[in-house]
């Protein structure tokens, strides 16, 4: 009932107060958008092979585009259980700044340019991958998974796993070991990130009637996961070195840093409270960031050392 109140209330306002830029911007969700940029500089940096530098741009706008297209239509089903939300009910659409149809047409429009900017910009298997990353997230992932199973958030991150792959394919036109690589890690990566911050907004989920993990199976349930998916996680961060994209040097770093993020999902187990669960959410962005900024880096000296021999 109160889901269908607050979707009420939601209609109601359409149009009550006049959407500003950053109203827009926050529907595309931005930090969701920057770990997708971010990664998807990283396959295409990895590639073998170049782009011109404004094709490069390009790409990767139009990598990002899709993304915010995703977030949009993302938000736009999801207005009801973002209305009884606390850490969601001031998004633009509940918060009655943007109306649900302007939602859904910006998100619409946004992911039918960014397929089409990535495909005559690049290639049209990047651009293909792009449009599955889309609807994978917004249909799979938004309408499907996420209200009907607690395992939503391990089938769905394969979307925002493929932007690495997406950025490969742009430069390379092709889908070798290494994006898969890529995407394993943060397909593996995403179920412990998520869970930790469920663990802390489980009473929202419950209260919105989404099936997460700790509703459904409760908290100790979702912290013995955290620790599987951190124990698997650990060695996976690992391959680069081994199969060529990286160094021994990215590969000692990226081990301590995956035994790093395996004993805190330890010590949250162990203690099941909220401080060490949003230690770990935390970390865990830090934990991927720092991973593929070492790839990029490591890749960079590289170049730089056999450019210079």
């Amino acid at each position: 009932m109160a889901i269908s109140s607050n979707e009420y209330i939601i209609d109601a306002t359409d149009g009550l107060f006049e959407p500003s830029v950053a109203d827009f911007w926050s529907l595309l969700k931005p930090r969701v958008m920057s770990l997708v940029i971010f990664t998807g500089f990283a396959g295409m940096y990895l590639a073998p092979g170049e782009l011109h530098p404004l094709v490069f741009v390009v790409s990767l706008l139009a990598i990002a585009a899709g993304a915010g297209a995703s977030g949009a239509i993302n938000q736009w089903y999801d207005r009801d259980i973002d209305a009884v939300m606390e850490r969601t009910k001031t998004r633009p659409i509940p918060a009655g700044f943007i109306a649900p149809a302007e939602a859904l047409t910006m998100g619409l429009v946004f992911s039918v340019m960014s397929v089409l900017l990535l495909g005559l910009a690049t290639n049209w298997l990047a651009a293909g991958l792009l449009a599955f990353t889309i609807f994978f997230y917004a249909v799979v992932y938004t309408i499907w998974l996420k209200r009907s199973t607690p395992q939503n958030i391990v089938i769905g991150g394969a979307a925002g796993a493929l932007p690495p792959v997406i950025g490969w394919a742009a430069v390379t036109g092709n889908i070798s070991i290494e994006p898969l690589v890529l995407f394993a890690i943060i397909f593996i990566w995403t179920p412990p990130h998520f869970w930790a911050l469920a663990l802390v907004k489980n009473d929202d989920y419950a209260r919105a009637n989404v099936p997460m993990l700790p509703v459904v199976s409760g908290s100790l349930e979702t912290r013995r996961q955290i620790v599987i998916y951190s124990a698997l996680l650990a060695p996976l961060v690992v391959v680069p070195s081994f199969i060529g994209m990286a160094s021994i040097g990215y590969g000692v770093i990226a081990s301590i840093a995956g035994i790093l993020f395996f004993l805190m999902s330890l010590q949250l187990y162990k203690t099941g409270d909220d401080k060490h669960a949003t230690r770990l959410f935390a970390f865990s962005i830090i934990y991927l960031f720092m991973l593929f900024l070492g790839l990029v880096i490591d890749h960079a000296l590289f170049r730089y050392l056999a450019g210079g021999a």
